[in-house]
């Protein structure tokens, strides 16, 4: 279950991993959402040239046990969108000035966190914090933008004295995926979840017992078939003009969760590398 479920987020991101029937029941949906509350899954399934079939079909594969409970996440979800209407992602334009780019930035970043919290999975988090909890090492895996999220992650867990590593690279990826063994955990960050180099680590990783954790887009994809456990982000890159800084958010939040859950739930061990590490730095900052 999402903390804060949305079905049009997970239409519109999931919209492209559909079969072609299904992806005409969402593009219908997507460009007529206020109608979908009033239509009969028969009004639905002429209107966007299917059938009442394949209408039950999309709504099991977003999730639901009949199109009585998918019209109802869609009533509720049209509210939170209409909230957003004047908040809509904006990309980089030629001769923006710099208020407006700081306006859009920001809006984007509040936006990808906000999305990312209707599509993630509250059961997986727990989950990925018990195994963390009971690791005998983490390993991170990414590469460009993602491999700094990894080098991010490494930094926090570090601190609170786990054994922990960021590979950011093929060649070091594939050499620590090998040593890896039961009872380690191996996170494998990727916004597209096709990266080559994470899915050949992953595939080392789990062959050798470590549980894998995928953080990547809200999508069918390889990473998010083939881990163990899956938190999933929102946040569309509009174009090559914005990079990945909407996914580099999203990420960074999703890693900011495991670290503040695992610290909170073991806080009576932690606290006094917590309070080491602090003291280490706020004392080099006096000097």
């Amino acid at each position: 279950m999402a903390i804060n479920d949305n079905v049009l987020i997970k239409i519109r991101d999931r919209k492209d991993s559909l079969t072609p029937v299904e992806r005409l029941v969402a593009e219908y949906i997507l460009a007529n959402k206020e109608e979908i509350p009033h239509l009969s899954i028969k009004s639905l399934a002429q209107a966007s040239k299917t059938s009442d079939a394949s209408v039950l079909r999309f709504c099991k594969t977003m999730g639901y046990n009949g199109y009585r409970s998918f019209i109802v996440s869609i009533s509720a979800s049209l509210g939170s969108m209409d909230d957003e209407a004047g908040g809509q992602y904006t990309d980089i334009q030629a001769g923006d000035d710099l208020g407006t780019i700081i306006s859009n930035v920001s809006r984007n970043n509040m936006r990808s966190i906000e999305d990312t919290l209707s599509v993630i999975d509250r059961g997986a988090v727990e989950k990925a914090v018990q195994a963390l909890r009971a690791s005998k090492r983490i390993v991170f895996f990414g590469i460009g933008a993602s491999g700094l999220v990894c080098q991010d992650a490494e930094q926090k867990f570090t601190r609170i004295n786990k054994i922990c590593h960021a590979y950011t690279d093929g060649h070091s990826q594939l050499t620590a995926a090998t040593l890896l063994e039961r009872g380690d955990v191996a996170i494998f960050i990727s916004n597209s979840g096709e990266t080559p180099e994470v899915l050949e680590a992953l595939e080392i990783a789990r062959k050798n017992g470590a549980k894998a954790i995928a953080i990547t887009k809200y999508n069918k994809s390889e990473l998010s078939e083939r881990a163990h456990i899956l938190l999933s982000i929102s946040t569309p890159e509009i174009s090559i003009r914005s990079g990945a800084m909407g996914s580099r958010i999203a990420m960074l939040t999703i890693i900011d969760m495991l670290f503040a859950g695992v610290a909170s739930a073991d806080y009576g061990q932690v606290k006094k590398y917590l309070t080491k590490t602090h003291n280490i730095i706020a004392g080099k900052r006096r000097k």
